[in-house]
Order: structure tokens, then sequence, then C-alpha cells
């Protein structure tokens, strides 16, 4: 694969700084989640977890900025713009579930 000289666009740019803040977004909120006694849904992210929660996760949010440098480099910004609708879903998940917790 060929990858040519890339410029990355005003909307490109925004969409990716949105992607990085919700993957810390999303981290946070597993996190405080984790705290107060709720469980990670996916399978594939429980298991990366299960020696060391925060590393498990820190490392699927690697893997999910690895996938979005591939968008970019493949042209395809697109999808990242659509992912971040569905990392600001969950985070909002995450966080209405922190507080029926807490309450």
């Amino acid at each position: 694969m060929k990858l040519r000289n890339l410029s990355l666009q005003g909307e490109t740019v925004s969409y990716l700084g949105a992607f990085l803040y919700l993957q810390l977004l999303d981290f946070l909120t597993t996190m405080v989640g984790l705290q107060v006694g709720l469980a990670e849904s996916s399978p594939f992210i429980r298991w990366m977890m299960t020696s060391n929660p925060a590393v498990g996760l820190a490392a699927s949010k690697v893997v999910a900025v690895l996938i979005a440098g591939i968008c970019i480099a493949t042209n395809r910004p697109n999808l990242i713009k659509w992912v971040n609708f569905w990392y600001a879903g969950l985070a909002v998940w995450n966080l209405c579930l922190i507080l029926t917790m807490h309450h």
C-alpha cells in the first residue's frame, strides 16, 4: 500500500480532534463505571481488560487510534465522523449508567 503525501484538511482535523477527545471521554467514563460496579459490555474489550482493566482499556484506545489513522491514510475521514456519533452516544450512555448507580 503506497501512501501519498497527506495534508489534513480543516474538517478532517476537526473529526480527528473530536475522535481523540471522545476516546479519552470513553476511557474515563468506563474507568469510573468500573469503579462504581458496572461491567464492560463489549466481549472483546472485556477480554483485553482481564489482567489489568486500565491497561486493557488503554490498549483498546490505541487500536482505535490506529484504525482512525488508517481511515485518514486511505482518504476516508468521513468514517471518523460517523464513528464519532457512536462514541458520543457511548459516553452519554456511560454517564447515564454512572449517575444511575450513584443514586
